[in-house]
């Protein structure tokens, strides 16, 4: 019996068929595809289409009271089946809304890597993956930011990197730090290498963003589009049916770091995104604007950017400790500069050298440890 040409294509073959009409990730496309197929089963295998926003708010609470999920995870499936019913049934569910509850969103501080910890991570790490840490690292950015950066996203001259398509869909520029630049070349020499030798053995292309593959039919070949860091196989493209070179697989990535800082004897909850929150943290230590800092992260509200403010090396939001204050004289400890001393002491210092002693400023140290007692 042949199919009817007319027949409607299976549920889950709409829904990537759509998905892939907007241009929607890999990533999305498989996890959006996995929660509704949660969502079917959880009712007993009923259609979508006979449901609606009573069975997504039990879906959703479910979730959230039962599996304890995390509140993004709880997101990501409301996303996944707001897309089905709006986007691939046309059904409206306006009010699904009404009586749902929420996973609670943890208030988390990140991770960092203190300079000394850093150095540390790095000398345990070698080869590509000491060019992904470093350039995790040195440019803010995301493990799978890293992973995308094609040859042509590397301005060695301006020392300058475009990040295409990031968190959001958005393009940014961010540094090329200058310590990775020999390192970096001299593998792009070896990927050249083997990208010729792909090209010799009838295959070379690279997966192409939208329709770019369509409009640009040879760029698929050429070397600025290569993957920096390219994947040691060629691999059968899910979508397009093609077999070529993807990305390295950042299962990889993640295994050799978490390996390095267990050998670098740290012991913080650390991974590859530790290196972004780390590159964020120190150029605000080092005294650079924050708003400087959320453009080379491409955050899109500042608030996002502040939370490194309270992971500072300065102690706690930057204060100081009352116990770390106190000395033989219980106020003043040899070790303290000026302005880590409480405000009364320092007016009082500032008095002493500009009524009483001129701007003497030896004189005006000595009679301040004399008047705390301190000899």
């Amino acid at each position: 019996m042949k199919p009817d040409p007319l027949a409607k294509p299976k549920l889950v073959n709409q829904v990537r068929a759509i998905l892939r009409t907007k241009h929607y990730s890999m990533r999305t496309e498989q996890a959006y595809v996995n929660w509704m197929k949660r969502f079917i089963v959880f009712h007993n295998k009923r259609h979508p289409a006979e449901m609606g926003a009573k069975e997504m708010q039990q879906f959703l609470n479910h979730l959230a009271m039962k599996e304890n999920v995390a509140a993004s995870t709880q997101n990501q499936a409301l996303n996944a089946l707001v897309f089905l019913y709006r986007e691939v049934l046309q059904k409206d569910i306006e009010d699904f809304r009404e009586g749902l509850i929420w996973a609670k969103k943890p208030k988390k501080i990140p991770e960092v890597f203190t300079a000394d910890e850093a150095r540390a991570v790095f000398s345990q790490l070698d080869g590509v993956f000491w060019l992904m840490g470093m350039l995790m690292y040195g440019a803010g950015l995301r493990l799978l930011e890293c992973l995308r950066l094609r040859v042509k996203d590397i301005d060695f001259p301006c020392k300058k990197i475009t990040v295409r398509e990031g968190k959001g869909s958005k393009d940014r520029i961010t540094l090329l730090p200058e310590v990775v630049i020999p390192a970096l070349q001299k593998h792009l020499q070896q990927v050249k290498k083997q990208h010729d030798k792909d090209l010799k053995n009838g295959f070379g292309t690279v997966y192409m963003p939208h329709a770019l593959a369509k409009k640009y039919p040879h760029a698929c070949r050429e070397w600025s589009w290569q993957y920096i860091f390219p994947a040691s196989r060629l691999s059968v493209d899910p979508r397009s049916g093609v077999k070529q070179r993807h990305h390295c697989d950042e299962s990889a990535v993640q295994k050799a770091v978490k390996q390095a800082i267990r050998r670098a004897g740290i012991h913080k909850q650390a991974g590859c995104h530790t290196f972004r929150h780390s590159f964020a943290t120190h150029l605000l230590e080092a005294g650079y604007d924050i708003r400087t800092v959320q453009e080379l992260l491409g955050h899109e509200d500042v608030n996002t950017t502040l939370v490194y403010t309270h992971v500072l090396k300065n102690g706690v939001l930057g204060v100081k400790s009352p116990a770390d204050l106190l000395g033989k004289n219980g106020i003043l400890y040899s070790g303290n500069s000026f302005v880590e001393l409480p405000a009364v002491l320092q007016k009082r210092f500032k008095e002493l050298i500009n009524e009483r002693y001129d701007g003497n400023l030896g004189g005006a140290i000595q009679a301040f440890l004399n008047l705390h007692g301190r000899r």
